[in-house]
């Protein structure tokens, strides 16, 4: 099976026929190469932030109809048709939770100190900080602050403290920055632009609060 594969299209004045050829090119080629599609797992998300947005015929592959959602799960993220990022901290902050029992479990049998923050790093802070690099930087106040409140509670169990999910994601952001900008073959290499006095990189040109947020 080809898992985890997508397929970005971009309709312009209602026109469909280079999104659907790339879909039935894509299907063309799995077929080619002993890979199957999950018909019954492929989905279409449509983002169309228009007030009236046009209505899409159905996507076809294979003579299957793919059925059409609001969001989607992709590689361990909740990804949502308005882009924003309620759903996927909704899940992450109800599985924390989960975990903090067996944190005040082991806190009941005297486990030290530097265990219990072993045991939060590797199993609740591992599920707070999945993929945050992509959607912390987007999260509102509100959801940040749900966020953090299993932070301080983990806190309160361990006995010390702890870094906040602000921390966390500046310096995973950095150092992911770090690896772009010493590979000239990533994609989002260009963005990083050097201003003339060679020590700060230029703000990237945002036009819309959106793409801002």
């Amino acid at each position: 099976f080809a898992d985890d594969t997508t397929v970005i299209g971009l309709i312009r004045d209602g026109d469909e026929s280079a999104y659907r050829q790339e879909v039935k090119e894509l299907a063309v080629w799995c077929s080619h190469n002993n890979l199957e599609l999950n018909k019954l797992k492929t989905v279409e998300m449509i983002v169309d932030f228009r007030r009236n947005p046009p209505a899409l015929s159905s996507l076809t592959i294979m003579d299957s109809t793919v059925a059409t959602v609001e969001k989607f799960k992709f590689l361990g993220c909740f990804i949502s048709q308005d882009l924003k990022w309620v759903t996927h901290i909704d899940s992450i902050v109800k599985k924390a939770q989960q975990r903090l029992y067996f944190l005040r479990q082991l806190k009941k049998f005297n486990l030290p100190q530097e265990l219990l923050r072993q045991f939060y790093s590797a199993v609740i802070e591992s599920v707070l900080c999945t993929s945050i690099t992509v959607w912390f930087g987007s999260a509102t106040k509100s959801d940040i602050r749900r966020l953090q409140r299993t932070v301080r509670t983990a806190e309160r169990i361990i006995g010390a403290p702890l870094p906040t999910l602000q921390e966390l994601y500046t310096s995973r952001v950095r150092k992911r920055a770090q690896k772009i900008t010493l590979d000239p073959s990533h994609p989002s290499h260009p963005l990083f632009e050097l201003l003339p006095f060679g020590r700060r990189y230029r703000a990237p040109n945002i036009r819309t609060t959106r793409r801002m947020n």
